[in-house]
């Protein structure tokens, strides 16, 4: 295990995300994504000189204090097989939309379930859930689950399919050094 000596260990320089040297290091080497290697949080340790545990801890207190949202896999559905792709909107009840959307988001399958807000009169869609098939078929086969499973509370759906991958990065920074 390295021990750093150097000044922000003392007095860390923190730029305007909060962040000092050493989470901008970890940062910038896992934005591309975390090595596939058997202990990625050791590979990235030894790119930045410090231990995969205080790599681990630090990307939790990141996390902890909202610079990362979240840490998991973003697969490319379409390399896959996974080539038909639908992100549903739904026009449910208010007074359900809370209880349903977690039901709708613990459906497997469903691998983004979230409430927005309606634009009337000509957004009427309140719950967003993205399914994923290998046909249209398929993901028609999945919002018919849901659908039942939002029952009376429902009163209008449509499926919006994906023609191309719009984003498929997360936290990014530039490699230049904040300003001190």
């Amino acid at each position: 295990m390295s021990v750093s000596t150097c000044r922000s260990r003392e007095a860390p320089v923190r730029d305007d995300q909060g962040l000092d040297a050493h989470d901008r290091a970890i940062v910038l080497a896992t934005q591309a994504g975390l090595p596939l290697v058997p202990d990625p949080w050791g590979e990235v340790g030894q790119r930045v000189g410090m231990s995969g545990e205080e790599v681990l801890e630090r990307m939790r207190a990141m996390h902890e204090r909202g610079v990362i949202r979240r840490i998991a896999a973003v697969p490319n559905h379409y390399r896959l097989g996974y080539v038909a792709n639908g992100m549903t909107v739904w026009d449910v009840d208010d007074a359900e939309i809370d209880r349903l959307g977690r039901e709708v988001a613990a459906i497997e399958g469903v691998s983004h379930c979230y409430r927005r807000p309606r634009h009337l009169p000509h957004w009427p869609y309140n719950l967003f859930a993205m399914l994923h098939g290998r046909s249209r078929e398929e993901v028609e086969r999945q919002a018919a689950v849901l659908r039942e499973r939002l029952g009376e509370a429902c009163r209008d759906h449509r499926i919006l399919y994906s023609s191309r991958i719009l984003k498929k990065t997360g936290l990014r920074l530039s490699r230049r050094a904040p300003q001190e």
